[in-house]
């Protein structure tokens, strides 16, 4: 089985590829194992924390190069699309996220389709599709209402994969995924970064920046959480999803404020006393047209799951990324 993840080269992409290659094998719905040979990571850049591994392959290039995305796709049997110019990065630069999130999913796609193959496809969306005047709670019926141009991106995805699935040339399914707290390695240019920031930094005895208010409200999932949803999304047989092919994930509800008390409560008030709130009218605008309350009664179905609470968040990144220590 050959595998290729694009945005490989991130933190997700890598913890994916560690997964896989632990278990060796990937078993799909049809319960038979089967021996992973090969992962592609391709990226922009070469990344860091890459899983050192003969079956791992590495390969950086621009994924709106049409040669370089058929090339990619040549023989791939599973692809977890993960690459996508995030949301800051998108609104600031429109030309930019419609080339990557748009024009390269595209590309993607096409080059599966011309395989002949049906590969089956994972493509990560979000919660910024929705915007607006939103219910308290999303559901599942709950229309797309995207207010920034990386959610009409992500949205324009959705369609895309849902299209060519319906056409047969791939077996897609998307994934929303909640902000992923607590990412670790550095900051990238997201609008949600500083959720990871505020308690990243602060544990590895650095300053934090907060952008927004106490009061601010965000729904959350852990990279232990992302990566059993990742792994599962794709294992699910092609009629567990039928004709809507994408899923609004469980995660959990949180404001700033108990955000940093659970950090307290975990790590010592010296350690939050490195966090500092200056709020950002920018980034607290592309925040706040984000839903904070999802019910996701379709995913739980399926059988994916949230985080139990913050403080396992907080506790599961300490376990994974600083080896039980906080500076």
């Amino acid at each position: 089985m050959r595998v290729l993840i694009t945005g490989g080269t991130g933190f997700i992409g890598g913890k994916l590829a560690a997964a896989l290659l632990r278990e060796g094998t990937f078993t799909l719905d049809d319960g038979a194992a089967r021996r992973i040979e090969r992962i592609t990571l391709f990226d922009a850049g070469s990344g860091e924390g890459i899983p050192q591994d003969p079956r791992v392959e590495v390969v950086t290039g621009d994924i709106t190069d049409a040669a370089t995305v058929r090339w990619l796709a040549r023989d791939a049997d599973l692809v977890w699309h993960l690459a996508a110019v995030v949301s800051a990065a998108a609104e600031a630069d429109f030309d930019l996220g419609m080339a990557v999130n748009v024009d390269g999913t595209r590309l993607l796609l096409e080059a599966l389709r011309a395989t002949g193959r049906r590969p089956r496809l994972v493509f990560t969306s979000g919660f910024a599709v929705f915007g607006g005047e939103l219910p308290g709670v999303v559901t599942d019926e709950t229309a797309p209402t995207p207010q920034t141009s990386y959610g009409m991106e992500k949205a324009v995805g959705e369609l895309l994969v849902a299209d060519y699935s319906r056409k047969g040339f791939v077996d897609g399914r998307s994934l929303r995924l909640p902000t992923i707290v607590v990412r670790p390695g550095r900051p990238n240019k997201a609008a949600s970064a500083f959720a990871s920031s505020i308690i990243r930094e602060p544990l590895a005895g650095h300053e934090a920046v907060c952008p927004v208010p106490r009061d601010t409200a965000i729904y959350i999932l852990s990279p232990r959480r992302a990566i059993e949803a990742l792994l599962r999304a794709m294992q699910l047989a092609d009629a567990a999803w039928g004709v809507n092919r994408t899923l609004s994930l469980p995660g959990i509800t949180v404001t700033i404020g108990e955000m940093l008390d659970t950090l307290a409560a975990v790590a010592g008030e010296a350690v939050v006393g490195r966090v500092r709130i200056a709020p950002d009218p920018a980034i607290q605008r592309i925040v706040e047209s984000w839903p904070v309350r999802v019910e996701a009664r379709r995913a739980k179905a399926l059988g994916f799951a949230a985080d139990g609470s913050f403080e396992e968040i907080v506790r599961s990144h300490i376990e994974d990324e600083l080896q039980e220590t906080v500076r």
